[in-house]
């Protein structure tokens, strides 16, 4: 009978699985040792740990036409990275290249395309595949994986790479449907679309709106900016990277390392500690007085300066850097309308003042969902007993242990579970999340295991030590509760990992291998 690639770790046959499967929604089959759903930084840098550590049986599931997942999809005016560049990169294949101190978003799509090419993931991806649902089938201790061709893919380990700022998030406007211009959200932008001389309004204020504001405000004819909540904006230490010092990092380890360091400290300074240790260190209040500072030399009215000033916390909402966002205000052809949006017609915004803003095209800025239905996950996935991921979080608060893993879930992993992320650069949560799983299915290979679950205890001491340290955050210290922040959950927790990078890596290093159980028989098909 012959076995799926790795037989000596126990799997069961492919002809059984695909038996299973067949019996459950007579669909074809295809079978791998790990499914990654996801070909952003998340899912390459998994695929890449994976392949390195001997478990070269995997299949990439990406729903676009192209890797790096919100640089693939984002490619507003003004896209960049918003922590430097120099530690936007995995540790093991840094960047020498980056052209700014914050690198444009076309350089971090090309870096995601160089690692693909370079550690030989291409022909291991699946393009334009959408997830609709998985299942874990207790018969084979394998995940069955529906795709919307209507096909059914199985693996004995699943890795949900699917991140967070994935899923874009429509204005909740009455009316949004009738306008009969254009309209686009900033994730998805349409370039054939030209703003030249056109009425435009954009709706938020976040982190997206803060660069593509600045960008389109000289081409448009009128631009009117829908504040619901103002965001903090510190200047932005950005410029060009010298040939000479981009040809000095390509030829020096140490110097790359060296700078990479400094920059990672910077990261861990502006949000790990400031967003975690506020009740210690009050670094919050340093950044408001910068903050402050900034918005009195860049705004000349008065009235709009007022308009502009955050009434909550630095660190409650994600910290933005700008050298030009508030700066754009100053300009005639800038209005900034922060009363509240009433609804949306044929021809334009209503505010509740009764105002009507005629305008050609709608961009909505309004991000994404992130902690919330329909994104944590992007489609059903239902356990053991047939327990649906989405509706547990919904009974038991966002969590998981070390970020990885939940109980009732057996062999599945995720990149950017709750509690996983501290708030450092996303590589740092990527490699480290990496090494917790491989780490896990090494283990399951030794014992020759086909079912790896953490234990119910582990997860609940994990959960409950990340709830007791939120008394030290910044955002239940900060006046947090009127800024609006996508940080928060409907249960009123804020899901990062409240520890230092440092604490984070030695972790998923060292988190004991008791806290998760290996089963080694697999229940008979019947």
């Amino acid at each position: 009978m012959p076995r799926t690639k790795h037989s000596q770790s126990g799997e069961v046959s492919t002809d059984s699985i695909k038996k299973s499967l067949s019996k459950a929604f007579n669909p074809p089959v295809a079978h791998h040792e790990v499914i990654i759903i996801g070909a952003g930084f998340s899912g390459l840098g998994a695929a890449i740990k994976l392949d390195q550590a001997g478990f070269n049986d995997f299949l990439i599931i990406e729903q676009g036409s192209g890797v790096g997942g919100a640089w693939h999809f984002n490619t507003y005016p003004g896209v960049a990275v918003d922590i430097p560049s120099l530690s936007y990169s995995f540790s093991f294949e840094r960047n020498p290249n980056w052209s700014r101190l914050f690198a444009p978003g076309e350089e971090l799509k090309g870096y995601a395309e160089h690692c693909v090419e370079k550690y030989k993931l291409g022909d291991r991806i699946r393009y334009n595949t959408t997830v609709m649902g998985c299942e874990f089938d207790e018969d084979t201790n394998c995940w069955h994986i529906r795709t919307q061709d209507g096909k059914v893919l199985s693996a004995r380990f699943m890795i949900g790479a699917t991140g967070v700022l994935t899923q874009p998030k429509k204005p909740d406007i009455a009316g949004v449907d009738n306008f009969k211009g254009t309209t686009m959200h900033t994730a998805r932008w349409d370039h054939s679309v030209s703003l030249r001389n056109k009425r435009v309004a954009v709706i938020g204020t976040g982190a997206s709106a803060l660069q593509v504001i600045p960008e389109i405000a000289p081409d448009v004819k009128h631009l009117t900016v829908f504040q619901r909540t103002p965001i903090w904006v510190i200047p932005k230490p950005d410029a060009s990277i010298p040939s000479v010092l981009q040809k000095v990092l390509e030829k020096s380890n140490a110097v790359q390392w060296a700078s990479r360091m400094v920059s990672q400290a910077v990261v861990e300074v502006g949000f790990v500690l400031t967003a975690h240790y506020h009740k210690y260190l009050k670094l919050a209040k340093a950044y408001e007085a910068i903050a402050l500072n900034h918005l009195e030399k860049q705004v000349k009215d008065p009235v709009t300066r007022a308009k502009l000033t955050p009434k909550y916390g630095f660190g409650c909402k994600r910290p933005s850097a700008s050298n030009t966002y508030w700066a754009t205000f100053n300009r005639d052809n800038v209005a900034l309308v922060t009363d509240p949006i009433a609804s949306i017609d044929e021809k334009g915004v209503i505010t509740k003042d009764g105002k009507h803003h005629e305008i050609d095209v709608l961009i909505c800025a309004t991000g994404f969902k992130v902690f919330e239905n329909g994104n944590m996950p992007p489609f059903p996935m239902k356990g053991l007993g047939g327990k649906d991921l989405e509706g547990w979080w919904d009974n038991n608060r966002y969590q998981a242990y070390e970020g990885v893993t939940v109980p009732g879930f057996p062999n599945a992993f995720l990149i950017l579970g709750p509690n996983g992320y501290n708030g450092a650069s996303y590589f740092q949560l990527i490699e480290m999340q990496a090494r917790h799983i491989v780490r896990c299915l090494k283990q399951a290979r030794k014992l020759k295991a086909e079912r790896v679950e953490v234990k119910q205890l582990a997860n609940q001491k994990y959960f409950d030590d990340m709830k007791a340290r939120t008394g030290s955050q910044v955002f239940f210290l900060n006046g947090c509760t009127s800024a609006n922040s996508y940080y928060f959950d409907k249960h009123g927790d804020v899901p990062f990992r409240p520890a230092t990078s440092i604490e984070a890596h030695w972790r998923s290093m060292t988190f004991p291998m008791k806290d998760y159980s290996f089963s080694t028989v697999a229940k008979q098909a019947g």
